[in-house]
């Protein structure tokens, strides 16, 4: 088979993410196609970002918005933003979409929520969002960390608010309790795509199971702790699927949603089917503040951290 022959995605092994593509029908060949313009953004490379990214690095930090190759990274870190991604850069799942290196972990590091503590001080966040890859080979699916890190930022930065991104923790309710028992300000599990597309985008992981998650968190939490989740679109879902998605997260007490597009890291992931236009976001926007979330955050470049201190509702509206 010629090197320019068109290629399908097939889904590689553990080691690497997502998948490599082979010759057949439909093929969908991966080439470095000019996106829409609503989706192009400066490149990175300011002096808060360059010292951001020295700091974070010296400290032997991890984030999301490096590994994930976030197109929002310039513009967040220019703002002294950042997402923390603790439990190292290996995940033990092996999502299509997701940039994040698949295998064996091994990073394990007590002091780590010290030290993500201390970064959070010392850019003076009002607002941190932490976040973890997926570690099933612990025993309590990576919760002691995240307490960890609640409690480390509580005793450094006691004004800065906390946001949690976890995995499912297999859906376990006690590591779960475990990682609310220290109240968060807002809980985030993202649900990525519609329940249709999991076979193919998230192996390893259920909607409902996720979306049984965010509602023991919200009856576990109660009125002080806010619950989130998101979705992107462009990798075959419709419209109606989507608006289908949002009410069983409203059905399980979701407050807080945002929806992005989804851009393909490499060659080894999934294809983007389509690039939705903006005029689409603004009506799955209208769709879900009419099924009762309380702040929504819809455009091709959301993503579930984007100026994740903005996209909260009210204190009057946070016990829903």
């Amino acid at each position: 088979m010629s090197e320019t022959a068109e290629r399908i995605h097939v889904t590689r092994s553990r080691a690497k993410p997502g998948g490599t593509a082979s010759g057949g029908e439909g093929a969908v060949p991966f080439r470095r196609a000019r996106k829409p313009p609503w989706l192009k953004v400066p490149a990175p490379g300011g002096p808060t970002y360059r010292r951001l990214k020295a700091e974070i690095g010296g400290e032997g930090l991890h984030t999301v918005c490096e590994e994930a190759n976030c197109p929002n990274v310039g513009e967040c870190w220019e703002r002294g933003t950042a997402t923390f991604m603790i439990l190292g850069d290996v995940c033990t799942r092996r999502c299509g979409f997701c940039n994040v290196k698949t295998g064996v972990p091994s990073w394990n590091d007590p002091l780590e929520p010290l030290r993500v503590a201390n970064q959070v001080k010392r850019m003076g966040l009002r607002h941190a969002v932490v976040t973890s890859v997926d570690r099933d080979d612990l025993p309590d699916y990576g919760a002691s960390a995240f307490v960890g890190v609640i409690r480390s930022i509580r005793m450094l930065a006691p004004d800065c608010k906390v946001e949690i991104l976890t995995p499912d923790f297999r859906g376990q309710e006690m590591p779960l309790a475990k990682v609310i028992h220290e109240r968060p300000d807002v809980f985030n599990h993202n649900v990525e795509t519609v329940p249709r597309l999991y076979p193919k985008a998230r192996r390893g992981s259920k909607f409902l199971r996720s979306a049984r998650v965010l509602r023991m968190a919200k009856e576990i939490g109660g009125a002080g702790v806010v619950t989130k989740s998101g979705l992107m679109v462009g990798l075959g879902e419709s419209f109606e699927e989507m608006v289908e998605a949002f009410g069983i997260l409203r059905e399980h007490r979701v407050q807080v949603l945002t929806v992005g597009q989804y851009l393909r890291p490499t060659e080894n992931h999934l294809p983007v089917e389509r690039y939705w236009h903006p005029d689409e976001f603004e009506a799955l926007e209208r769709e879900a503040y009419a099924l009762g979330f309380e702040s929504v955050a819809s455009g091709p470049l959301v993503r579930s951290s984007y100026h994740a201190d903005q996209n909260l509702p009210q204190p009057a509206a946070a016990s829903a």
